[in-house]
């Protein structure tokens, strides 16, 4: 059974940093990409990064490039979004998902965001000073 687990919840203040965290199982990240993705209230879910198992390729969106960092430990079956320089639009709840991706990283990225199908119960991100 494919399972995920996002944590790293929290309150922080402008300029700060936070790591989130994404542990799976049932899988074996060595096949599966597997991205961040968030959504704000009354916003519609984005895909903030996600990275390839093919090639390791990332891909950020635009708001996040320079600031937030994806990294993953196959082994370990985890994936980290290290987040610095937080900003009060980073505010959202962030949401990890992993597939089969036969495409490049930045398709599954923006096109995964508007899955409609099940996500998990995501990790609170709020940004406020």
């Amino acid at each position: 059974q494919l399972r995920i687990v996002e944590s790293g919840t929290g309150l922080h203040q402008p300029g700060g940093s936070l790591r989130l965290s994404c542990v799976a199982s049932g899988f074996s990240l060595d096949f599966y990409s597997i991205g961040w993705f968030r959504q704000a209230p009354g916003k519609e879910r984005e895909g903030v990064s996600c990275i390839s198992s093919n090639d390791g390729s990332t891909y950020y969106t635009d708001s996040v490039k320079g600031r937030f960092t994806i990294s993953k430990d196959n082994a370990k079956k985890t994936v980290y979004l290290q987040m610095d320089n937080l900003k009060p639009e980073d505010t959202a709840t962030y949401y990890c998902a992993a597939d089969l991706v036969p495409y490049d990283i930045g398709t599954y990225c923006k096109t995964r965001a508007r899955d409609a199908g099940a996500w998990g119960q995501g990790t609170q991100v709020t940004v406020s000073s």
